[in-house]
């Protein structure tokens, strides 16, 4: 399977250039025979939107931009970020993750866990979503995750329970620590390292990670977005805060190699996680 990730730098609140981004960008994939295409968090948007979120959201079902992806989707695979506007319960809107395919919504997750301390301020203007549910794509059962979710690893082990051999993280973070990022990459870009080694190989499952870069309001994206096989092996990263695009080959047979040589996913029992996180959760609140 090939997975072109397009690391690039959204223009704040243009939908209509960042869809002309994209599109150019599904084109030079489809040239490259890609599969599948991934775009950072909010990538239709930009980040720091703040009360304009409301104003820019869109609906999958009514909007032109979807109806021009869709169409896209029919010759590779995509994922995008975007606002949503909720229509099962109007005035809600949520940073979510689209995955199209051969014309259809695949699947949509809404961002969990929203960050609101410091610069962030995402539980101001989103409502937060409240389930990580793999799908099928029809290549990979495959978990979608919006940036903070990826840093709670019980979102990756909803995906690893419910048998996704890919789980696929967009995100908009950015760099902080060390003077010289070009040399050596910021500080916090690590974390997201560790986490994608991490999850890869106790999931036995290819991870994705796709980070935008560029500025907004004073912050600067980190980028160095990259993908692990399923065996916690770095296939490639891309450069820290430059825009980059490439198409990199994903051998997806590497998944039941792993779970044969890790039994990791044989011997799960995601019922006792359940059952000791309902007695814990039950104490808490008897406390």
């Amino acid at each position: 399977m090939k997975i072109a990730l397009a690391q690039i730098s959204p223009i704040l609140g243009n939908a209509e250039r960042n869809l002309k981004l994209h599109l150019d960008y599904i084109r030079k994939a489809v040239s490259r025979k890609a599969d599948l295409i991934v775009f950072p968090e909010l990538s239709l948007t930009g980040y720091n939107l703040k009360d304009l979120a409301v104003e820019i959201a869109i609906n999958p079902r009514k909007s032109s931009v979807f109806k021009k992806l869709l169409e896209a989707s029919r010759r590779i695979d995509l994922v995008f970020g975007f606002v949503e506007e909720a229509t099962d319960d109007p005035g809600l809107v949520y940073n979510s993750a689209a995955y199209l395919s051969r014309g259809r919504i695949l699947h949509i997750h809404r961002k969990v866990f929203l960050p609101t301390s410091g610069m962030f301020e995402e539980g101001r203007f989103f409502a937060a979503g409240r389930q990580f549910r793999p799908f099928n794509t029809g290549r990979v059962k495959t978990g979608l995750l919006v940036c903070r979710d990826f840093l709670h690893y019980g979102s990756s082990y909803c995906h690893f329970a419910g048998g996704a051999g890919m789980i696929i993280t967009i995100s908009a973070a950015p760099g902080r620590g060390i003077d010289d990022p070009q040399a050596q990459g910021f500080e916090t870009s690590r974390m997201w390292e560790l986490m994608g080694e991490s999850v890869s190989f106790f999931s036995s499952a290819v991870v994705v990670y796709n980070n935008r870069v560029g500025y907004e309001d004073g912050a600067v994206f980190a980028g160095g977005s990259f993908i692990y096989n399923p065996f916690g092996k770095l296939i490639a990263r891309l450069p820290y805060l430059e825009e980059d695009f490439a198409v990199l080959e994903v051998e997806l047979a590497e998944i039941t190699r792993a779970r044969k040589s890790w039994p990791f996913r044989r011997d799960e029992r995601p019922e006792v996680i359940w059952q000791s996180l309902e007695k814990i959760i039950r104490d808490s609140h008897e406390d």
